[in-house]
This record gives structure tokens, C-alpha cells and sequence, in this order.
């Protein structure tokens, strides 16, 4: 990428107290969190006014970063910080996007700014942006993809690591349709994703790229490199033998009305044994429906109850869509093995996760959020709550999905063209 030279972080932030013949607290603890690592990360309070320049001292220095990514709480100002973030944290790229929740140093949290910065010698980025995702050309979108992956294989051809990351307005209800247009392109290589988040509010969600917080839109990240890594996605759910069946929809709002030819809410909630008055957040994440895929069961999570009784769905639905009951299995046990899995070959330097909004829900009720907080810190996940991920070529709900990056197998960071 060429990128004009920027300037330095905002230097009328407030500073902290100076020590050490003029390196800051905060600068002295990044580097020694930082020093044995590949990635680097950086954690503020969303609405602190020095949020991006605590930021900048913790991915210090910003010189060598190729690109960082950003999970943005909804309480900071999504556009101020979004033009600001673009000039403080030159002369890396920076994109990302607003959160259900954040993913930080401790496990969940909220309130916070989560940075991830990707060193130069390390990764090699290319950005697409796809804005209105109602009038996009997919064959475009195929083409420059292609060019970016031949692109990086011509700068870095002894780098033999490539994954792709894929950021979507959550309430866009577009994410099916893009993950299946953009497949042809990547090909070969693994893309996992997130849709963004607006707390648990659904009122306006934001994916950041060049210095804007833009609606309705999306921003694909293509990265190779000279680290090993591993694409995953997880859940812990199983079907039952409760099926029903979609008789009454509206896929373009994701709407269901209508259920074993009943009212689709009351429905649902008589197959539960429970008041359809009384249906929340947490019902749906503890009863989910899943729906059978090539094979496999993926998850059709519901997102509310509209006013007029109808379900209104966090991806893809249609009439005669059979839907299966799920039921958890423990929660805490499953997160564990499934991370563990991911160190047995050597421990990642960091997990990117996105980890769907109702799974900390799940958490939440059963009040296991310190218990997964406490996994999620041990393995090094970062990232976000999302309103959905996306899995190679399909938008799903309630899974846990991300990368897993590990330190390259040689000290030598290779040379780029």
C-alpha cells in the first residue's frame, strides 16, 4: 500500500506524568507487554479524551505497523474518533467498526476501544472498502480481490500465510448475500468475520475505513504473512428433535410471521412452554434454532420480537426453511477445549475473535461471564461482540470464529519488495 507520511499522534492529548528520562508509565508498560510479541495491542475507555494517543503508546511505535484494526464501543463518538484515528495512528491503515461489546486484556468488557496493530515485517494488507451494499458490482468486488491477492504474492513471495477478514454493517441484513459473492474471489483462502454491533440497542452500527464511519456498508481486510495461522469457528450447541417450519417470511427484512402455520412468535414460545409476552434477548440465546447446511447445523438466531408478533432473524430465512431446536452444552467446558485445541501445535501470539452477542448473553444469564472472561484472557483473544460472523462463504449466529496467529517459525522476518 503507498500512503502519504502522516503526522504524529495528537500531541495536545493530555500526557502522562514523565519518568525515566521522558518514556511514560503507560509507554514503558506497552513495552514490556510487547516485547516478545508479533501483534501488538492497545486498550482505552471509549470516551476518554486521550483515547488515541494511550492507544498510540501502546502500539508504539506506529512507523512499522501496516494496519490496525479497531473495535469501538458505541459510546465514543464513532465519527470524530473514526477521522481522528486515521491521523494519530499514521501511517498505518486503519479500519474496524462499532461493538455488542468488546473483547479486551481481561476477557469481556465494555465501554472500551480495542486496538490490534500488525507490524510490517510481519504482515503484508490490502483494504477493500464495499460501500452500499444494496448496489454493489460483485464481479468488481471478485476482480480487485483477485489483483490485492496477486499483489501480495509478487511483494512477499516467500510468505506462506494468507487469511481474510471481513467487517459488515449489522443491521444491514446483507451479510448472506456478500460472503457468497465475494467467495469466488478468495478462493482457496479462509475468511472469517463479524457483523457490527450497537450494545444490545440495534439502532445504527458502523464499519470504519479511511477516516469514516460508514453505514450500509463494508470493509474487507486481506492480509498474507509470514506467520503461521489458523482460521476456526465453534459452537456449543446440539439440535434436539423439536423441528418447525417457516410458512409465513419476508427474507429481504428477515421477518418470519408465520410458524407450523401459527403466529410465529406464539409459536415459538408455545414449543418452549413459555409466555410469548415474556420472550427477551436471553430466551433466544438460550433456545436457539438451527438450520442443516451442507452437512452441517448452523445457527438461524433470532434478534427480537417486532411489534407486530413477528420474529425478526439475524441472517438469512425463507419460507419452507426447516428450523431444528438447539440445546447448549456447557458452556465453559466446550470455550476450553476448543482454544486449548488451538495451542496444541504451539501457543498462538494472539486469537482475532468475533464472538456473537448471544453467546455473552448465554454467559450473562448463567452468570459464567467471569469464567469465560477468565479462558478468553488466558488463550490472548481480543475483539469483539458481534451481531453475526461470517465463515467463508456463510453468515452465521452464535458461534465463536476468528484466527488464531502464530510466531513464525524463524526469527528472520523476510524482506519485502
Amino acid at each position: 500500500m503507498t500512503r502519504p507520511a502522516p503526522p504524529r499522534a495528537n500531541a495536545s492529548s493530555p500526557a502522562v506524568a514523565p519518568v525515566e528520562a521522558g518514556r511514560t508509565l503507560p509507554a514503558m508498560a506497552s513495552a514490556l507487554h510487547q516485547a516478545s510479541r508479533i501483534t501488538r495491542t492497545g486498550f482505552a475507555a471509549a470516551d476518554a479524551p486521550d483515547a488515541l494517543a494511550k492507544l498510540a503508546q501502546m502500539l508504539a511505535p506506529l512507523d512499522d505497523l501496516e494496519l490496525v484494526i479497531l473495535f469501538v464501543s458505541p459510546q465514543a463518538d464513532i465519527h470524530a474518533l473514526s477521522a481522528a484515528a486515521t491521523r494519530d495512528l499514521a501511517p498505518a491503515q486503519v479500519i474496524g467498526c462499532t461493538t455488542a461489546g468488546e473483547i479486551g486484556e481481561a476477557g469481556y468488557t465494555d465501554g472500551e476501544i480495542v486496538a490490534i496493530g500488525l507490524p510490517r515485517s510481519h504482515f503484508c494488507a490490502r483494504v477493500l472498502p464495499i460501500d452500499d451494499l444494496n448496489a454493489y458490482d460483485a464481479q468488481s468486488q471478485i476482480d480487485q480481490i483477485i489483483r490485492n491477492r496477486n499483489d501480495m504474492a509478487r511483494e512477499t513471495p516467500q510468505w506462506g500465510s494468507e487469511f481474510a477478514f471481513l467487517l459488515v454493517d449489522g443491521l444491514s441484513v446483507k451479510e448472506d448475500a456478500l460472503t457468497a459473492d465475494l467467495a469466488p474471489g478468495l478462493g482457496p483462502v479462509p475468511l472469517f468475520g463479524g457483523s457490527a454491533g450497537d450494545s444490545t440497542d440495534f439502532g445504527a452500527t458502523y464499519v470504519l475505513c479511511d477516516g469514516e464511519a460508514r453505514q450500509n456498508a463494508a470493509v474487507l481486510l486481506q492480509i498474507r504473512s509470514n506467520c503461521p495461522i489458523k482460521v476456526f469457528n465453534t459452537d456449543h450447541l446440539v439440535p434436539t428433535a423439536q423441528r418447525m417450519v417457516v410458512t409465513g417470511a419476508d427474507p429481504a427484512r428477515r421477518l418470519v410471521y408465520e410458524i407450523n402455520a401459527e403466529p410465529a412468535a406464539r409459536e415459538y414460545a408455545r414449543l418452549l412452554g413459555k409466555d410469548p409476552e415474556q420472550l427477551t434477548t436471553f430466551t433466544f440465546a438460550a433456545h436457539p434454532l438451527v438450520v442443516r447446511i451442507g452437512g452441517q447445523h448452523h445457527v438461524r438466531a433470532i434478534q427480537q420480537v417486532a411489534d407486530t408478533g413477528d420474529l425478526v432473524f439475524f441472517s438469512a430465512i425463507d419460507e419452507g426453511v426447516v428450523l431444528t431446536l438447539a440445546e447448549p452444552l456447557d458452556m465453559v467446558d466446550h470455550l476450553d477445549r476448543a482454544l486449548s485445541s488451538l495451542g496444541e501445535t504451539g501457543t498462538p501470539d494472539v486469537i482475532l475473535a468475533c464472538d456473537c452477542l448471544l453467546r455473552r448473553m448465554e454467559a450473562q444469564q448463567k452468570q459464567l461471564t467471569p469464567q469465560i472472561s477468565a479462558l478468553l484472557a488466558k488463550h490472548r483473544a481480543v475483539g469483539f461482540c458481534t451481531y453475526g460472523e461470517q465463515v467463508n462463504s456463510i453468515h452465521v449466529n452464535q458461534t465463536l470464529t476468528g484466527v488464531a496467529i502464530y510466531p513464525p517459525e524463524t526469527d528472520d522476518a523476510a524482506v519485502r519488495s
